[in-house]
Parts: C-alpha cells; sequence; structure tokens
C-alpha cells in the first residue's frame, strides 16, 4: 500500500519541486524514464527527494562580520534588564541567528530582522549596524532607557532595509538625519517619533540626492522640542507615494502648504498640534484615497466650506478639525460621507445649526462638536437614527432638544456629554434605553424635575455621572454603585440627609444644595478604592466633624466650608495624610487647631476662615506644612503674636490672617517669602487617573478683594496677598516687607501701627491693592509711592500722615477720601493747599525728617 501511494505521488512532487532544489541523480534518472520504474525503485527515488530537501532548509549560522556587529551593538548600549542576555560568544551562543530578536535567512544566513522594540534599553547604537547588509527590518523603537545616536550615516549601509523604527531615540545631534534617510532606496516605512529631531539645511541640493521614493509611511511626529518646522517641507515632498504622514506635535507654523493636494496616494493626514494658521487650502479636496485627517490644536482661521474635501467623501473615516478658530454660518453638509465613523470639530467658532444631512451618516460612532456657538432645534432625525453612534457630545452650544417621549434612540452610546443643552424641563425620559451608558453630562441643561426611581437603576455602570447646575430637588436613595464613579450633583436643589452609600465613589460633589443632618457616621464605611474627592460645601449640614476618618484616608480633597458644624477638630484629622485642600471655612468650629494636623504634609491649601477656633496659631504650621500656598485663618478667634515659623512658608502666595486678636509686632522675616518675590506661580490643581479615567480639579477659595470676598479658581495663582487687617499689631511696617516684590494686595489696616511708610515701598512694582488705614502712621507718603503704575485702590485714611501728597497721575487720580483723617496732608486731590516756599528760601525741615526715617530703618534692620 505505501509503495502505491508513493508511486501515484512521486510524479506530482517531481513537477512541483523548486528549481532552486538540487534533483539527485537516481531521481533525474527516473524522471527521463518517463515514469517506467518499478515502485522500489520510486521508493528509493522519494526517499533521496526527501533528504535532498531537508538539506536544502536546514538553517544555516550567522555571518561572523554580522554577528561582530551585533555584539558591538550590545556593548554599546545600556541593557538594563537584561534582555539581552542570549547574545554572546560562547559555544552554546555562536549562533546569532538564535539571539533575542534576530531573525536570519533560513538558506543565507544573513541577518534580516533586529527588533528590539519597548525594552529596557539605553547607551547609544553603533555604526557597526551598518554591516548588517542584508537587513530588511530594524525596530529600536520606545526604549525607556535612554538610547541616543549622534548620526544616522551607517544607514546608507542598509540598501535592502524596507522597515526603520527608532521611536524615542535621541536624535538632537544627528543633524544630517534627512539626507541619510535619501540614501535608504528600498525603504517603505519610518518611524522616528518623540526622537528631538531638528531640520538642517542640506549642504547639497536636495534635487540631487536619490531620494527614497518608496517610501509608504513616513512618522516624524512629537518633535516640536527642537524645531521641526516647515523648512523641511522640500525634502519631505520628494516622497511622492506617501499613504501614510504624520507631522503632528511639531512646530510647523504658517499656511499648510498647497502642495499637500499632489500627494493623492495619502489615505492617512495629521498635521495636528503645530502652529499651522489660514484657511484650510482647498487644494485638499484632491485627496481622493484620504481615509484620515487630523488638523486639531492649530490657529486655522476662514470658513468651513461644505465642499472642503469633496473627492474623498467615499473613504474619509476620521476628521478631526476641534481646537481651531473655524468659523460658519452654518454646519457643512456631510450626507455624501457615507464611511465617516469619527467627526471632531470641538472648540471652533462655529455657529448656526445642525443640518439634517446629520442623519444620513450611516457609520458615525463619534460625534462631538462641543464649545461652539451653534445654536437652534436637535430633533431625534438627525441623531437617533445614527445606529452606530457610541459617543455624543454637542456640549456647551444653544441646542434645543424636540424630541418626544415616544422615540427611541437606535444608538447604544457609552458616552452622552449634552452640558448647557436646553433638555428640560422634564427629565428625558430617551435615557432609560441606554444600557451602555458609561459617562454621562447633563448639567445645566434646564431641567426642573424628581430624578426617576429607573435612572438610579442605570447608574450601576456609570463611571462619570454630571447633573450639577440643573433643578432637581427631592431626596437621594440608597444606591448601589459602580465603584468608579464619579458624581457631580452640585448646584440643584436636593434636600434631605445624604446615604451612606453614596459615599461609596472616587469623586463625589454634592455642594451647594439643601442637604441637611450630620456626617458624623459617615467615615465609618467601607470604601473599597477609596474616596478622592468629597465636597459637602454650601449646604445645611451640622452637627460635630467625624470621630474617625480612616476610611477616607485616600482623600486628596476636602470642603465642608458654608455649612452649620460644631465642635473641635478632632486628632484623628491626622489620618488624611494625603490631603492637599482642606476647606472648612464659614462654621462654627472651636478650639485650637489640633497638632496632628501636621502630619497631613502634603496641604496646598488650608482654608479655615470665619469659624471660632482659638488659641496661638501653631508654630509647626511653618515647619510642617512646607507646601501650603493658600493659608487663610481671617475671622477666627486666635491670639498671641505672628509667629516667626511663617516665615519659612516660602511657597505661600495667599496669607491671610486678618480679624483676629493677634498682637505684637510684624515680624521682619517676611521676606524670606519667596513665592511673593518671584514671578513664577504655583497651580493648585490635581490629576488622579481611575479606572482609566482622568479626574481634574482645579481649586478655589474667597480672597478677600478691593473691599468684598470673590471666588478665585482659574486666576488664583496670580493673586499673592497678605492680609494682617482687624488685628492689635502693634510697631512699624518692616521696611524687609519691600522685598516681596511680586506682590499684588496688601492689607494692615485697622491696626495700630505706628511709624513711616517704607521709603521703597515703590519696589511693589506689581502692587494692585494697598490698604493701610485705621493705624497711627506718621510722616510723609514717599515719592516712590507714586512709582507703582499699576495700583487700582489705595486707602491711606485715618492715620497721623502729614505734607504734600507726591505729585504725579497716580495717586491724583484717587479720590479724597483715600487720605480722609490725616489733617496733616496737603495738596491733590486734597482741597487743602500746601504753604509754598518763599522764593530763594531752601526748606532743610524735609531733608532732616529723611534722615531720621532713614536712621530709624537702619535700626529696625
Amino acid at each position: 500500500m505505501l509503495l502505491r501511494m508513493v508511486y501515484k505521488s512521486m510524479p506530482s512532487l517531481l513537477r512541483n519541486q523548486k528549481p532552486e532544489l538540487a534533483i539527485p541523480d537516481e531521481v533525474a534518472f527516473l524522471m527521463k524514464m518517463g515514469g517506467n520504474g518499478s515502485p522500489l525503485q520510486y521508493l528509493i527515488a522519494f526517499s533521496l527527494l526527501l533528504l535532498s530537501f531537508k538539506a536544502c532548509y536546514a538553517k544555516v549560522g550567522c555571518i561572523e562580520r554580522e554577528r561582530q556587529a551585533l555584539l558591538h551593538f550590545k556593548q554599546s548600549v545600556v541593557d538594563y534588564n537584561g534582555v539581552l542576555s542570549s547574545w554572546g560568544s560562547g559555544d552554546d551562543k555562536g549562533d546569532c541567528c538564535k539571539w533575542i530578536g534576530v531573525e536570519c535567512n533560513n538558506q543565507t544566513g544573513h541577518v534580516i530582522t533586529l527588533e528590539l522594540h519597548d525594552l529596557a534599553l539605553g547607551g547609544s547604537l553603533s555604526s557597526h549596524l551598518g554591516n548588517l547588509s542584508n537587513l530588511q527590518s530594524l525596530d529600536l523603537g520606545y526604549n525607556y532607557g535612554y538610547m541616543t545616536c549622534e548620526n544616522l550615516d551607517w544607514l546608507s549601509g542598509l540598501p535592502l532595509l524596507t522597515y526603520l523604527d527608532l521611536s524615542e531615540v535621541d536624535l538632537s545631534k544627528a543633524i544630517h538625519w534627512g539626507q541619510a534617510i535619501n540614501k535608504i532606496p528600498s525603504l517603505t516605512v519610518l518611524y522616528l517619533r518623540y526622537t528631538q529631531l531638528c531640520w538642517s539645511i542640506p549642504t547639497v541640493s536636495i534635487s540631487h540626492i536619490n531620494s527614497s521614493t518608496s517610501l509608504v509611511v513616513l512618522d516624524l511626529a512629537w518633535n516640536g522640542w527642537n524645531g521641526l518646522t516647515c523648512s523641511m517641507y522640500p525634502w519631505l515632498f520628494n516622497f511622492s507615494s506617501l499613504v501614510h504622514l504624520d507631522l503632528s506635535h511639531n512646530d510647523l507654523n504658517g499656511s499648510i502648504p498647497d502642495v499637500l493636494g499632489n500627494m493623492t496616494t495619502l489615505a492617512y493626514l495629521d498635521l495636528s498640534s503645530n502652529q499651522l494658521e489660514g484657511e484650510i487650502p482647498k487644494s485638499l479636496r484632491y485627496l481622493c484615497k484620504l481615509e484620515t485627517l487630523y488638523l486639531s490644536i492649530n490657529n486655522l482661521t476662514g470658513l468651513l466650506e461644505k465642499d472642503f474635501l469633496a473627492c474623498s467623501n467615499d473613504t474619509l473615516e476620521h476628521l478631526d478639525l476641534s481646537y481651531n478658530q473655524l468659523k460658519g454660518m452654518s454646519f457643512p453638509q456631510l450626507s455624501g460621507f457615507s464611511q465617516l465613523r469619527e467627526l471632531r470639530v470641538g472648540f471652533n467658532q462655529l455657529n448656526g445649526t445642525l443640518h439634517e444631512s446629520f442623519g444620513q451618516l450611516p457609520q458615525l460612532r463619534v460625534l462631538s462638536i462641543p464649545s461652539n456657538s451653534l445654536q437652534g432645534t436637535v430633533s431625534e432625525n438627525q441623531l437617533f437614527v445614527l445606529s452606530k453612534l457610541e459617543y455624543l457630545d454637542l456640549s456647551f452650544n444653544s441646542f434645543i432638544f424636540n424630541i418626544s417621549l415616544e422615540q427611541v434612540p437606535q444608538f447604544q452610546a457609552s458616552e452622552i456629554l449634552l452640558a448647557s443643552c436646553k433638555l428640560g424641563p422634564r427629565f428625558p425620559s430617551w435615557l432609560q434605553t441606554q444600557k451602555l451608558l458609561d459617562k454621562l453630562d447633563i448639567s445645566a441643561s434646564g431641567i426642573s424635575d424628581v430624578i426617576p426611581n429607573w435612572f438610579w437603576n442605570s447608574t450601576r455602570n456609570l463611571a462619570w455621572l454630571n447633573i450639577s447646575n440643573n433643578h432637581f430637588s427631592g431626596t437621594l436613595p440608597n444606591l448601589t454603585l459602580y465603584p468608579s464613579l464619579g458624581m457631580d450633583l452640585s448646584s440643584n436643589c436636593f434636600e434631605g440627609s445624604i446615604p451612606q452609600s453614596i459615599f461609596d465613589t472616587h469623586w463625589l460633589d454634592l455642594s451647594k444644595n439643601m442637604f441637611s443632618g450630620s456626617i458624623s457616621s459617615s467615615c465609618g464605611i467601607s470604601v473599597p478604592l477609596g474616596l478622592l474627592h468629597l465636597d459637602l460645601s454650601s449646604n445645611q449640614l451640622s452637627g460635630e466633624l467625624p470621630k474617625y476618618w480612616e476610611q477616607w484616608k485616600d482623600l486628596i480633597v476636602l470642603n465642608l466650608a458654608n455649612n452649620n458644624f460644631s465642635g473641635k477638630i478632632r486628632n484623628s484629622i491626622s489620618s488624611l495624610y494625603k490631603l492637599r485642600t482642606l476647606h472648612l471655612r464659614n462654621n462654627s468650629l472651636t478650639g485650637a487647631l489640633p497638632w496632628s494636623l501636621k502630619d497631613c504634609s502634603y496641604l496646598s491649601l488650608v482654608d479655615l476662615g470665619k469659624n471660632k477656633l482659638s488659641g496661638r496659631i501653631p508654630a509647626w504650621i511653618g515647619d510642617s506644612l512646607s507646601n501650603l500656598i493658600v493659608l487663610n485663618l481671617r475671622s477666627n478667634d486666635f491670639n498671641g503674636s505672628i509667629p516667626l515659623n511663617l516665615c519659612r512658608l516660602k511657597q505661600i502666595q495667599m496669607l491671610d490672617i486678618s480679624g483676629n486678636n493677634l498682637s505684637g509686632k510684624i515680624p521682619k522675616c517676611l521676606k524670606h517669602l519667596t513665592a511673593m518675590s518671584h514671578k513664577e506661580s504655583s497651580d493648585i490643581a490635581y490629576e488622579e487617573l481611575v479606572s482609566e479615567m482622568l479626574f481634574t480639579y482645579v481649586d478655589n477659595t474667597l480672597v478677600q478683594w478691593k473691599g468684598k470676598e470673590s471666588e478665585y479658581k482659574n486666576t488664583l495663582r496670580f493673586i499673592k496677598s497678605i492680609d494682617f487687617s482687624s488685628n492689635n499689631l502693634i510697631g512699624g511696617i518692616p521696611i524687609e516687607l519691600t522685598y516681596l516684590v511680586e506682590l499684588v494686595s496688601l492689607n494692615f489696616s485697622r491696626n495700630n501701627l505706628v511709624g513711616p511708610i517704607p521709603a521703597t515701598i515703590g519696589q511693589l512694582k506689581s502692587l494692585d491693592f494697598l490698604d493701610l488705614s485705621q493705624n497711627q502712621l506718621q510722616g510723609e507718603i514717599p515719592d516712590s509711592l507714586s512709582q507703582i503704575a499699576g495700583l487700582s485702590v489705595l486707602d491711606l485714611s485715618n492715620n497721623t500722615l502729614s505734607g504734600k501728597i507726591p505729585l504725579g497721575t497716580q495717586l491724583q487720580s484717587f479720590s479724597a477720601s483715600t487720605y480722609k483723617g490725616n489733617l496733616g496732608l496737603c495738596g491733590p486731590p486734597l482741597l487743602t493747599k500746601c504753604q509754598e516756599d518763599e522764593p530763594g528760601e531752601v526748606s532743610f525741615t524735609g531733608l532732616i525728617r529723611k534722615k531720621e526715617d532713614d536712621q530709624d530703618d537702619a535700626n529696625d534692620i
């Protein structure tokens, strides 16, 4: 039977044998016989043929010259994790074709692939890689050990190379990289992302260089640090066969070149995150094969015409024009884009209405057009028919949803963001059909309703819920929530007690409602993954603060301001050792600051103003809370002197201890508050990544500014202020204070300060607000005060100042009330005129007083 099978299969084997294989003479003899041999002869011949196949397909060991080149490469790099341990010179490591990351040709033994992608390699690239003359693919991309290469001239020794990835290799010194790439005639794919490329004008005319016209994929993204600019365009446009071009995150400026329209093979074009300006060139309409176009985060202007991509309406799948300055009286018609899956045009200046053609995009999965000036009615024919829609963002426009209760969307979206769109006054019932929702934002949408029970059941899969700034009423039920849920229910009309189950979240904002009752037992619940952000401010909560805080030990932000909490701040607050922001303002808290608060060393903002706290301001604040940027203790009952340790708060930008019973002198060491003498400012903002969702928080606080309290958030970093007003401080204003040259606001009013205003106060060039009123300050107003050009609020009233108000447009621009109560002052804007010196008479009074003032300042120092 076996002989028969061999006999029957032999002719086909012989017919299909590869021409490069050497056929044994015995087999050739049988072939000449035309198939007349006996079965035994066929069996013998078949065996010989199998042996010849085996010999021909046996792997050949690597070439010694190439093996040495690889060993030189290993010597030049730093192998942090030992991934190249198989590379060596021992008997068991002699064949480089068996080394990790190396692939050889089975017949010739030449190295054809070197793939060491995403490993912990560092050091420098060896030029000996140029000896791998048969290399076809070289991938050293995304190694996180910091790899460098000072020139790429060795690439000319790789004429067969088709694939090259050097992403994240530092090529900042390889200034002639463009010419080196041109010398690889077979190169098809090139990735040079994050390589710090710079462009050097070639010394040889580009037209005389043989460019790699076979290049299909070119990715030079994320090279903006060293200036990959539009001067590279002449080199770039030599590649006439590009299908994929990524120049995002660079320093390209000027207009988008029209010549891009000549690259008709392009299917992928990414120019996002540059500094491009002007209009989108009309030449792009000739890119008939275009599938992806990303032009976001530039400065593009002009009208967005409906036919700007006319030729690609059958191929375009991804379009991102967001974060530009594009305009348009109406949104472009997109009915012809039958393959469009992703449309992002947010953060532009588009106005007008949504066209009915939106309902004619059958493949659309992502529709993102937030933060424009679009308006008009949104109907079910525009949105609900998009059966494949997964992501919908129409937020911060002026859309009005006109959708009947019976209408059901054909899509199942994971994210629906409709902030500032008018959905109300009734709760949108069509949301009940959305079973896959991960994020929902219907904040500021004009809803005045009670939340239906079915909605709370649907929140079990939500990761983010924002229904803030509406008029929701009623109470909150006990909920079973998704463990990583972030929830913003602020600025509504919810009332009643806060259910304990709602604290089983990561981010919770219930501020500006009418919740009441106590939270003293809420810390006893188990929070598996940790509550990071808790804002219960501006409610009607009462009782004592929790006795135990251990279950909230992961808190970063705690805001309980503007409630009716009473009692002491307990020592157990030290459990919140990760805390960065603490708002307990405007309650009825009593007692001294707990010493355990010093264990919360990450704190950057502490606002305990408007309570009934007492005792001395602890000296340990300056030692243990060295990261403080904002410290507000105003309107309490603190007494004693200002601790000198506060001068160690080198990052402090806002220091408010006004409205207490503090006594003693103003410390001269305030000059060490260095953040107030430097232009640099610190943000009070945090980002936390939870379950692949980024939570961002920018802190805010109330600042006593120009006579009233104002809330500052995004501009808080620009407020550098000191407020010691309404205390019992004595002594003079230390001249050292004028070293804080970036101070914006200074308030020492309503104290018992004496002596002159420091003559060098004019050094505070950044002052916008200065209040020294209701003290006992003496002497003349320093001439340098008139040199503070930006001063908009000045109050020197009710002191014992004397002399002529210095002339200058600044001090005369204030009203007379600025200087009232100083009987010795004269000159504009006061009606009291100064006595003019007699002609020829020299008055030494001012010189003597100036000398005495200087001597007093010197004694103080």
